[in-house]
Order: C-alpha cells, then sequence, then structure tokens
C-alpha cells in the first residue's frame, strides 16, 4: 500500500501500513495522479488537484497524521491488480481515520 508523507509530500510503500488519514475529494480535471507524485514536487505542484493534496496534508499534519490515502495518486491505474487489492482493502480496518 501506497501512502503520502504528510511532511514530505512523497509516497512511501508499505507492507503493513501505520495509521493514516483518509482524504476523501471529489475528481476534478487536471487531478494529480500517482505518476505525477512519483516525480518531485515542484513538476506537479501546478496542477489544479495539487492544492487538495497540499491542504490535506497540512490539515492530516496539525491532527497528527503522518501519513494519508488518496486514491487519486496512491493507486497505480496502469495496474488492475492493485486497484481490485486495495479495494478489497478498504474494509474496516482501524488504521483508516477517515473525517479530514
Amino acid at each position: 500500500m501506497r501512502l503520502v508523507n504528510t511532511p514530505t509530500l512523497e509516497l512511501e510503500f508499505f507492507i503493513k501500513p501505520p495509521p493514516y488519514a483518509i482524504l476523501s475529494h471529489r475528481w476534478t480535471e487536471d487531478e494529480v495522479l500517482f505518476e505525477d507524485v512519483e516525480r518531485p514536487l515542484f513538476e506537479w505542484r501546478h496542477k489544479a488537484g495539487a492544492s487538495k493534496i497540499l491542504q490535506g496534508s497540512v490539515t492530516a499534519l496539525t491532527r497528527g497524521h503522518r501519513y494519508i490515502w488518496i486514491d487519486s495518486c496512491c493507486i497505480d491505474k496502469k495496474s488492475s491488480a492493485e486497484e481490485d487489492e486495495l479495494g478489497r482493502q478498504e474494509g474496516d480496518d482501524p488504521r483508516r481515520r477517515p473525517g479530514l
């Protein structure tokens, strides 16, 4: 599972993820995607969806969450197996903290 590190805004991969918050948002044009966040911030911060990630990270960090999960950039949409597996993991996981 990939999570966004709120202080660094970099993706980190976990087999057993730490506690994290979920950023729920409405998709719009020009979202920041998985392939974007694999690159340095200065290469994707101009995208319209970047403000959601930046503001969500600040909010999560101020509430004590070091990691957030965002569907638009934490899932590799090119991998149907990854999408399927993450879909199954979205059940009752006590480490997930919705409500940002």
